[in-house]
């Protein structure tokens, strides 16, 4: 059962690294991957391939009870693959193109029944999966949230602000804001006039270990800072964590302050952890108990 009509359209893919370890992400996935483990059965949209690692995708999303009718399969285009590399110790990454998620087929979706719709930008780079994107917005009434997740080369600004443009609500980073806004003002300032620009509902600035800044329609500013003395493991899917307790809190009708501490309570957690998601509903219990989900 769908509880709250989330749905979330874009990758998922396999980062490969050099000794053979693959780790199961990507920004929509591990944002759904956290909402399924607050209840709220979200539609998973995307497309992988008719492989060992696309079945291992659907293994993973039946065994955490994720909902798969919407993931299509991809006779010829294999799984989405993050390929890293280490150079003098230091990472690098190759985002494989012309795989399955590029080619997410707007003809194979029912129509949308949301009352939130979350998409990327790297899941657009392919314009057939950029025009299945442009027939679930069509008919949705609901609210958009765009998450800008800028990977070069695989975007280009103009068609970025015009998906900025088509949202209510819009995540980025700080640096990401400055190449998208072209400026480099006060953090505050730029940020609400970027808002105002898009006529957002909300905006919302992560800022790494300096915490998240958030502009609204009332022409606030909120800003909270993590903890001093985090257990860091890693940072990897830490803007996910926050944007999947944001779009839970417009969900649930928290208060804007309110959704973004604990935002960055989970958020915090999650580094603390190896990867960007974890498998284990005990970890997610006492976020449920604390915000009172009522599972």
């Amino acid at each position: 059962m769908n509880r709250s009509g989330i749905a979330i359209f874009g990758e998922v893919l396999f980062d490969c690294f050099p000794d053979g370890e693959r780790v199961l992400g990507g920004a929509p996935f591990n944002v759904a991957w956290h909402l399924q483990a607050f209840g709220r059965s979200p539609r998973f949209i995307s497309r992988i391939g008719r492989d060992g690692e696309g079945d291992a995708i659907l293994r993973s999303m039946r065994q955490w009870g994720m909902n798969t009718e919407s993931l299509q399969r991809d006779g010829q285009h294999p799984t989405g693959r993050v390929m890293i590399t280490l150079e003098g110790g230091e990472p690098s990454y190759e985002i494989v193109a012309d795989v399955a998620y590029d080619f997410i087929a707007g003809a194979e979706l029912t129509e949308l029944q949301a009352t939130t719709l979350y998409h990327g930008s790297l899941g657009l780079r392919n314009p057939i999966a950029r025009d299945a994107l442009s027939r679930l917005k069509q008919n949705h009434p609901g609210r958009i949230f765009m998450d800008v997740n800028l990977r070069d080369p695989w975007w280009r600004r103009e068609s970025v602000l015009d998906w900025v443009a088509d949202a209510d609500w819009v995540k980025l980073n700080d640096d990401e804001l400055v190449r998208l806004n072209g400026e480099r003002d006060d953090l505050p300032a730029a940020a609400t006039a970027f808002r105002q620009r898009y006529d957002l509902q909300g905006l919302v600035v992560t800022l790494g270990e300096r915490g998240v800044l958030a502009v609204a329609a009332d022409e606030r500013a909120y800003r909270i800072e993590p903890e001093v003395n985090l257990d860091l493991v890693d940072t990897v899917g830490a803007g996910d964590a926050l944007s999947s307790v944001i779009i839970l809190g417009l969900e649930q009708g928290w208060p804007l302050q309110l959704t973004l501490e604990r935002a960055q309570e989970f958020a915090s957690a999650i580094v603390g952890r190896r990867g960007a998601v974890v498998d284990e509903a005990t970890f997610y219990r006492g976020f449920i108990e604390a915000w009172e989900l009522g599972l």
